[in-house]
């Protein structure tokens, strides 16, 4: 009786225990036919795009003619630029190696030679998000952090619809900027024979009542695009940690939607 009665108390315990981490949303779509394959948890409520502002903002990038190849142009760490992310943030940095490491002075190396106008006007007609590139409020900072936790918002619906417009080639640019953005973005293997995926990972701290970040509680991003010749699907996947943890949420959301795709892909049909 006394080890039932221990039993229950854990289990009791463990019940009421908070968890660690949620899935806020899983959303994969198919580009083509519009059809939705997965959708589960809240995708409509806007949160910070973090790092996966930078798809859109390498598609800018490419067709305003800021950026030109995935190789080019190349800029240098200069002091006083953000350094939190290693080693990897202090290299000559192009394209390629701006998205792979997720390099967030070089996204302002873009955002400032554009502007506010130039940012907005482009993220109206994206439909991404409140393309509101304003920054803390009172700070004037949009150009250096809107996308941080800060005033640009994105639901997970708003990200898979932008996905499926630059995975059918459809966004108002030119063909070539969408093109070089693709390839400009990293390219993750999965258990589907022809398919590509490209993605892209995000992470940032909530602010609390006082604005302060909350660090016990980072969204984690992976979205992207996967194709195999002209069957194309849009993916979105959104964590958020209840606890502090040792890893990233964005690397956990990466995994479970990689982990997903396989099966989902098996519906998609060519158009």
């Amino acid at each position: 009786m006394r080890n039932h009665l221990a039993m229950a108390a854990v289990l009791t315990s463990a019940a009421v225990m908070p968890a660690q981490a949620k899935t806020v949303c899983t959303l994969v779509a198919d580009a083509g036919s519009g059809k939705v394959l997965k959708q589960e948890g809240d995708c409509a409520t806007r949160v910070t795009p973090a790092s996966t502002f930078k798809i859109p903002l390498a598609v800018i990038g490419f067709d305003s003619g800021f950026l030109k190849t995935p190789q080019e142009p190349v800029f240098d760490f200069k002091k006083g630029d953000p350094d939190w992310g290693g080693a990897e943030w202090k290299r000559p940095t192009d394209p390629e190696r701006w998205l792979k490491y997720s390099v967030v002075w070089y996204s302002q190396r873009i955002t400032h030679a554009l502007g506010e106008k130039t940012l907005t006007d482009y993220a109206r007609s994206f439909d991404y998000g409140n393309a509101d590139f304003s920054g803390d409020a009172t700070k004037n900072n949009g150009l250096d952090r809107a996308w941080i936790a800060s005033s640009l918002k994105i639901s997970p619906q708003e990200q898979v619809a932008f996905l499926q417009r630059l995975a059918k080639r459809t966004l108002p640019v030119k063909p070539e900027a969408m093109e070089k953005a693709l390839a400009s973005m990293e390219t993750f293997p999965i258990s589907a024979p022809g398919w590509q995926v490209k993605g892209k990972t995000g992470m940032a701290y909530p602010r609390s009542a006082t604005g302060d970040f909350d660090y016990a509680r980072p969204w984690g991003w992976f979205v992207g695009v996967a194709e195999q010749g002209n069957r194309k699907i849009a993916f979105a996947q959104l964590i958020q940690d209840e606890r502090k943890q040792p890893d990233s949420p964005s690397a956990r959301a990466r995994a479970a939607i990689l982990n997903d795709l396989p099966a989902l892909l098996r519906d998609v049909t060519a158009p």
